[in-house]
């Protein structure tokens, strides 16, 4: 009984779950256009010059100003996105802080893993500072007192994924402010583009990731002391190297490899290029795809479109636009009804039902067992014992011995759900190197 209750359990949560995985891999109504569904390259540029060897397994070249896809591969293929997750920390938390803020660095700042900035407990330091440490050296304990200074580093994260929605990014799942790999954690070409997009559109932002080195403060000084500043530079190589670079971000970790966004302007024209997974130097793919849009521009029709976020759809607001905003609740509705993940659970709820449903299937198995041994014991015990017919047959009886009981399982055997990627590692290696 409890295995047929635990089956039919677990065939209603996965009948439950079923639409929000059919819809999340749909092809039809793919955000940005029906194209860039494909695992594969997407071009259509006649007479175009042959496309650059990329390293990248994905990625994306598009105009920024108008939004047009030029070229891309596997756009909207989950990758971990590294240090590059950081340019949507910056469009969540940006309208939330001000440059001359004063922040006070915590411990879990300090010590957050891969490249830093340098920060020191319980000094302090302005939300500028912060931020310039964020492009320039991508430090991760700057991305962490960042979220802090916005409310806290769960919350942050929280909002994240509210704009990455609001933005149609909705390849994106946020785990950390500062990009390091942890479960869960991905995003594609396609919406980091969409996300550069959105952050190049502040000022404030185009300012920090054009910034070749500046003076980040030392630890407090002793009383009457002044204290001391030390340079930074920036890593991102292709503003130093590449003719019209804007910037953007860097982006390496041992399970992500490689990641970069990049932007430049020549002749009046601003293109982006973001990579993804690259086994060489991202920057260099994202330079060999500008060079290929900034020659090939006029003859690339476009394949698909940055606008993922359609205008008519703005009146399907839900009821997270008094949560997160009149703009922010707007696009995360219309984003999710476009892609028809409001027809199921989240895909982390779904795997957590999947998995208690496959419990309950182990349990009442189990349980069934045990009662079946149980039955056959007492059956064993009530069995008659025939009686002598005389005194000399009554000698020879021996009472009957007891039948041994049956051995518990020495363990229950375990199935666990494989999750969809191995746990973060904790040594310092997997921070962004860029």
């Amino acid at each position: 009984m409890r295995l047929a209750t635990g089956t039919l359990a677990l065939a209603a949560l996965l009948s439950v779950a079923a639409p929000a995985v059919a819809a999340e891999g749909s092809v039809d109504g793919t955000v940005g256009g029906e194209q860039l569904a494909s695992h594969g390259l997407v071009i259509d540029a006649p007479g175009a010059d042959p496309m650059p060897k990329v390293s990248g397994d994905a990625w994306l070249l598009a105009d920024l100003e108008t939004g047009e896809v030029l070229a891309a591969q596997d756009p909207h293929g989950r990758y971990r996105p590294a240090s590059i997750l950081k340019l949507l920390t910056a469009v969540t938390t940006l309208p939330e802080l001000q440059p001359e803020d004063v922040y006070t660095a915590q411990w879990d700042d300090a010590n957050a893993e891969g490249s830093r900035v340098g920060l020191v407990p319980d000094a302090t330091y302005t939300v500028h500072n912060l931020f310039e440490a964020l492009f320039l050296v991508s430090g991760n304990d700057a991305a962490n007192a960042i979220a802090n200074a916005a409310g806290g580093v769960k919350s942050t994260v929280a909002e994240m994924n509210r704009t990455a929605r609001s933005l149609g990014a909705l390849d994106t799942t946020a785990r950390t402010p500062s990009g390091l790999d942890a479960p869960g954690q991905f995003s594609s070409a396609y919406d980091m583009s969409v996300i550069a997009r959105a952050a190049l559109a502040r000022e404030d932002v185009r300012t920090y990731v054009s910034t070749v080195k500046s003076q980040f403060p030392g630890k407090m000084p002793r009383a009457g002391k002044t204290r001391k500043t030390y340079e930074i530079y920036t890593q991102d190589r292709l503003l130093l190297n590449y003719r019209g670079a804007i910037g953007v971000k860097t982006g390496w970790t041992t399970k992500a490899r490689g990641t970069f966004v990049g932007a430049a302007e020549r002749g009046g024209r601003t293109l982006v290029a973001t990579v993804l997974h690259s086994e060489g130097d991202a920057w260099q793919d994202s330079a060999h795809l500008l060079t290929w849009g900034f020659r090939n521009a006029d003859v690339a029709r476009p394949v698909g479109t940055l606008d993922a976020v359609q205008p008519a759809a703005d009146a399907a607001a839900g009821p997270e636009t008094s949560e997160g905003g009149d703009e922010a609740g707007t696009g995360a509705a219309a984003a999710s009804a476009s892609s028809g993940t409001d027809r199921g659970l989240p895909w982390w709820l779904e795997i957590a039902v999947v998995a208690l449903g496959v419990v309950a299937v182990l349990r009442g198995r189990v349980l069934l067992r045990r009662r079946l041994r149980r039955a056959r014991g007492r059956t064993a015990m009530v069995r008659p014992v025939s009686q002598p017919r005389d005194r000399a047959d009554r000698r020879r009886v021996t009472t009957a011995a007891a039948a041994a009981p049956i051995p518990a399982p020495s363990a229950i055997p375990r199935h666990d759900l494989k999750d969809d990627e191995p746990p973060a590692t904790s040594s310092a290696s997997t921070g962004t190197a860029s």
